[in-house]
């Protein structure tokens, strides 16, 4: 059966279209799902009963289960759902002082294979549905009983490897009769697929786009991200360059400092040259160590002295607070323990 979540509030009037309905009842349900939050079709009270039994007929609703939860020291909550057709994914959930943000997963295994995350070594098996990546949100504000106010696409997998489903996801989570998230507070983040940076752009959607860069030449990164082989730096920067002209939005760079690596002061200057004139903000990451990696996080006084180069010289950069450093934080390690643990 179809997952009813898969669809948006247009493609939801369609349905009910096909099930002889007025397109109304699919604001009702919408916001049966979204902001009610409703665990089945018999709690949706205002619809007839023959109609609610329509739905169970046709429609699925599929509810995670959590299979592990970690909580760190600073708030931090990490999950591993099984997605019901066993297979597991990973969300996180973020405490800041503006309030609660979301880090969902988009594909179950990523194509990637970057050197320094922690998805690497994780087999592609699918992409996750619309619904199924809206479903993590709800499945943690199940579990919490907090309100999320920000989503980013930054867990695992390749949010724009995943196109189609991404940007359906982000119209559910932005839809004003449903979970009503501005998009100014959802951010796409991508290792750099060039045809569909020009995509997004057309698609007036005023989410954050953020550009996972960590170097700053084509050598270094083609050693850390071999998405760099098809997409050298070149054409990603003059693809951001075009969507800032084409939006008017400013766009996130995401530099993880590994030591000896990329974090030295000509790595900063170049990283200058390259952004010079952009609206752009480069967010500097402590790169987390993973099991059989070979990049190591830089030390504290060098990711001080990149940020305070960038700073000085036009180009406005911030380090990223660690969060949920006492337990499994990186990407994919949760699910990549799990997947160890079942093996041995």
């Amino acid at each position: 059966m179809k997952n009813i979540k898969d669809y948006d509030l247009p493609q939801l009037k369609e349905e009910m279209k096909k099930l002889g309905q007025k397109p109304f009842r699919a604001e009702q349900i919408f916001q049966w799902l979204y902001r009610d939050k409703v665990s089945s079709f018999d709690e949706m009270t205002n619809l007839s009963l023959e109609l609610r039994e329509l739905l169970k007929q046709n429609y699925t609703m599929n509810e995670f289960k959590i299979i592990k939860k970690q909580e760190a020291s600073d708030g931090t909550k990490k999950y591993l759902f099984d997605v019901l057709d066993g297979n597991a994914i990973e969300t996180v959930l973020m405490s800041y002082h503006h309030g609660f943000t979301i880090c969902v997963t988009t594909q179950i295994g990523c194509k990637m294979g970057c050197k320094f995350c922690a998805s690497t070594g994780i087999p592609f098996i699918r992409n996750l549905s619309s619904g199924e990546i809206v479903e993590q949100l709800l499945a943690v504000e199940r579990d919490t009983g907090v309100r999320i106010s920000n989503v980013v696409f930054m867990g695992i997998g390749e949010p724009l490897d995943n196109y189609e489903n991404v940007i359906n996801a982000i119209r559910i989570i932005n839809n004003p009769k449903g979970i009503e998230i501005g998009a100014r507070h959802i951010s796409i983040s991508t290792s750099g697929l060039v045809p569909q940076i020009y995509r997004l752009a057309d698609e007036n959607i005023q989410c954050t786009l953020s550009i996972s860069l960590h170097a700053t030449n084509n050598k270094k990164r083609s050693e850390m991200m071999p998405v760099n082989n098809a997409y050298p730096i070149e054409e990603l920067i003059q693809a951001c360059k075009d969507y800032i002209a084409k939006t008017n939005r400013r766009v996130s760079f995401e530099y993880a400092l590994a030591k000896e690596n990329n974090d030295n002061l000509e790595d900063a200057k170049e990283l200058v040259k390259l952004l010079r004139g952009m609206n752009c903000h480069v967010n500097l990451i402590p790169i987390n160590k993973i099991e059989n990696g070979k990049y190591t996080k830089s030390s504290i006084e060098n990711i001080m002295k990149f940020r305070d180069y960038l700073n000085n010289h036009g180009i406005v950069a911030t380090i990223r607070r660690e969060l949920g450093s006492d337990i499994d934080a990186a990407c994919g390690q949760l699910r990549r323990k799990s997947l160890v643990d079942k093996s041995s």
